[in-house]
C-alpha cells in the first residue's frame, strides 16, 4: 500500500499544516522520545506509525510505503544505518529517510549510509523538523508560501519515560555478561536520559559505557545504572 498516493484536496499542506498529507515512519525504539515524534506529527498535520526495531520497520515497508522514514542509530536489533542503507538504493524510493540520535558522530554515520538528513536528539523543535523534512523533499511536493508556526519545544509524556525506564529494567535482567545487551543498553539508556533531560541518569550510563571502554571493571557502575533504573520505575525520582 503506497502512503504517497495522490492527495486528496482536504489533506494538502498548509501554512499552519506544512506535512498534512505526509505519513511518517517511525523506527525507534524509545517510546519518550517517539511520543516527541508524535507530538511533532500532530502539530505539523503529518500522520505517524511506529516500528521499534529493524525487524518491525522492515515488515511494515513491506505492505506500506510512508512519505517518510525518520530512523534512530542505535536499535536493539542492529544499527539504523542498515535500514537507512537499504532504503537509500530501495526502487521505489522513500522521500525522504532521515536518521536520529543523540550521539556527536552519528550524522556522519546516517549520511554515508545514504540519509538525506539527520535529526538530532532530543528532538523538540517544530521548525527543525518541519525543515529538515521539506528540504528533502522533492520540489513538487513541497508546499507554497510562508508558513506560520509557534515553535514551543514539544513536551513528551513522562508515562512514556516510566515505560522506557521498565523497558531498560528488562534488558538488564539479562544483559550482565552479555556485550551486544550492555552496548545495546548503555547507548539506550544515555540516549533517553539525554533526551528527558535526566541528567543523572545519563551521567552513570556514559560513566559505565566509559568503564566498559577502558577495560575496567563495570560492578558498581551497572548496580548504580540498575538502582537509578528501578528508581525511575517506581516513579520515586520525576524527570
Amino acid at each position: 500500500m503506497d502512503d504517497t498516493q495522490k492527495l486528496s484536496p482536504h489533506l494538502r499542506p498548509t501554512a499552519t499544516r506544512p506535512l498534512l498529507g505526509l505519513t511518517i515512519l517511525v523506527v525507534e525504539d524509545s517510546r519518550y522520545s517517539c511520543d516527541a515524534m508524535r507530538l511533532l506529527c500532530l502539530r505539523s498535520g503529518a500522520r505517524i506509525r511506529r516500528a521499534d526495531c529493524l525487524k518491525s520497520a522492515r515488515r511494515h515497508l513491506q505492505v506500506y510505503r510512508p512519505s517518510v522514514v525518520v530512523i534512530d542509530l542505535g536499535l536493539p536489533d542492529g544499527s539504523g544505518a542498515e535500514l537507512i542503507a537499504e532504503l537509500g538504493v530501495a526502487c521505489p524510493r522513500v522521500d525522504v529517510i532521515l536518521g536520529t540520535s543523540g550521539d556527536s558522530f552519528a550524522e556522519e554515520v546516517a549520511l554515508a549510509a545514504g540519509a538525506d538528513g539527520f535529526l538530532p536528539k532530543p528532538v523538540s523543535s517544530v521548525v527543525g523538523f518541519q525543515n529538515a523534512i521539506l528540504s528533502a523533499l522533492p520540489i513538487e511536493r513541497r508546499p507554497t508560501g510562508p508558513r506560520l508556526v509557534c515553535d514551543e519545544p514539544v513536551l513528551p509524556d513522562p508515562l512514556a519515560y516510566r515505560d522506557d525506564m521498565a523497558h531498560a529494567a528488562d534488558v538488564l535482567s539479562v544483559a550482565r555478561g552479555d556485550e551486544r545487551n550492555l552496548t545495546y543498553l548503555t547507548q539506550f539508556l544515555a540516549g533517553v536520559a539525554r533526551s528527558a533531560g535526566d541528567g543523572i541518569l545519563q551521567k552513570a550510563a556514559e560513566d559505565l559505557a566509559d568503564a566498559r571502554a577502558a577495560g575496567q571493571p563495570v560492578t558498581s557502575n551497572l548496580a548504580r545504572v540498575s538502582a537509578l533504573v528501578q528508581d525511575r520505575v517506581a516513579d520515586r525520582m520525576a524527570i
